[in-house]
Formats: C-alpha cells, sequence, structure tokens
C-alpha cells in the first residue's frame, strides 16, 4: 500500500502562529492534512491537544490518545494525527467534561472556547456553494468541506445552524441587513458586527459590507465574514 503524497512535517518557524507551539524547541512540528478546511486555515489534531489546549504534555501522549478513538470532532471519532480542525468545529474529549468549539478570537484565526456540553452537537456552517443536481435536488456545499441535499430555503453567504453528527439543519441564519456577524480573518477577527449595508461585487472588487462594531463602522470583504444570529448569536462563541 503506497503512503500518502506529501510531507507529514513543518518547520516550526513555519507554523501559523494560532497553533500556539514554541518556535525554539525542536526543528519540525506535525503538519495539517489539507481535507474538511484548507490548510493554512486549520489545526492538525496532535498539535491541538498538545500545544493549542496543552491535554497532553508529549506527541506520544497524543498519538496515544488518537489512536485510542478518544477524540470527537463534529462528534465522530478522528483517529489521525493530521486531520483538520477548522472554524465553528467542536471538539470532545472522552473521559472529561471538556468540550471545545474552535472560533477567531483577538485577531487570530482560531482559538478554543470551552462551550456547555449541552452545545456539544451544535454548530453553524456557512454556505459557500448551492447547486441543483439530479431530479431537481438542491446540494448545499459548507465552509467545513460536508455537503448536504436539502429542500431548506437558503442561499450561498447564509449560514445553518447543523446538528451534528446527523447533519440536520436546524435552522437558517440570512445574510441579510441587521443579521450579526463574526469576522472569521484579519486585524479584526472574532469581533462581532450587525450588517449595516451589503455592497455587491464588480469585476475588480470583491462583494463587501459595511459592519456597525461598537458604535464605528468598517468596510470589510463579505468572504471573511459569518453570520451568527440576529440580536444575538444562536450558538455560544463567546
Amino acid at each position: 500500500m503506497g503512503s500518502i503524497a506529501g510531507s507529514k512535517k513543518l518547520k516550526r518557524q513555519m507554523a501559523p502562529t494560532f497553533w500556539g507551539i514554541n518556535r525554539k524547541e525542536k526543528r519540525f512540528v506535525i503538519t495539517v492534512r489539507p481535507g474538511s478546511h484548507p490548510k493554512n486555515n486549520s489545526i492538525p489534531t496532535a498539535v491541538l491537544l498538545r500545544d493549542t489546549i496543552k491535554k497532553v504534555k508529549t506527541l506520544r501522549e497524543a498519538k496515544s490518545s488518537i489512536y485510542s478513538g478518544k477524540i470527537k470532532v463534529d462528534g465522530v471519532i478522528q483517529k489521525s494525527l493530521h486531520h483538520s480542525i477548522g472554524l465553528m468545529d467542536v471538539v470532545e474529549l472522552e473521559g472529561t467534561s471538556d468540550v471545545y468549539r474552535l472560533i477567531p478570537k483577538n485577531g487570530h484565526i482560531l482559538e478554543p472556547l470551552k462551550i456547555d456540553v449541552g452545545e456539544k452537537s451544535k454548530k453553524l456552517v456557512k454556505v459557500n456553494s448551492k447547486t441543483t443536481i439530479k431530479g431537481g435536488k438542491t446540494q448545499l456545499g459548507f465552509h467545513d468541506g460536508r455537503t448536504i441535499i436539502t429542500d431548506v430555503d437558503t442561499n450561498v453567504g447564509d449560514t445553518c445552524l447543523l446538528q451534528i453528527p446527523e447533519q440536520k439543519i436546524l435552522d437558517v441564519i440570512k445574510f441579510e441587513k441587521n443579521s450579526q456577524v463574526i469576522v472569521t480573518k484579519g486585524i479584526n477577527a472574532g469581533r462581532l458586527g450587525i450588517i449595516n449595508e451589503i455592497k455587491q461585487g464588480t469585476f475588480t472588487l470583491p462583494k463587501r459590507i459595511i459592519l456597525l462594531i461598537d458604535d464605528k463602522t468598517v468596510e470589510i470583504p463579505a468572504n471573511i465574514t459569518m453570520v451568527v444570529g440576529k440580536e444575538k448569536p444562536l450558538i455560544q462563541i463567546r
């Protein structure tokens, strides 16, 4: 059986800052396999356990926990050290009551947030694509790589509240004026704002929105935001 192409390690100096690793230790660190999330916007399972949430002290301990099936991501056991964990993913650790959601915070793309156990079956996913397939059915593609065939009325840019791991759509938050969004990238990553205006894109400019954040208006690309609710977020993200 052949091996999967691509390196399984990365120079520590090249690792994203949001991984939380110590850059002055060993030369290399485990890298992430692109999958459900883009490589540059996710954390490998082993690094998350050891460096980000610090539940283990060594890679050996991380391997033992992961290979024995003690780590669940979005309700599904993941046994790969390199599995990509990204925006809004829910991480559950067997043997503890700790459940984490990966969110943008303090200018970082991803930071773990400890959430209530009752919220571990809920996840927000942004609609990135909408296509009509055979039989006239609608297939939605979400930011975390998953797809769903559904009759629920939604459009690209909207956000769905999913029940995981069943992938059942519980609610839809429309991308429209007065909706509340969270910024997912850039210096404003993690900040919540209200959509004040939506500017349609042109040939040279992407679709942009005017956000009201702390009584100040900010204009940013729509693709680095995610709708999270109307008056307040539908799930715990703070």
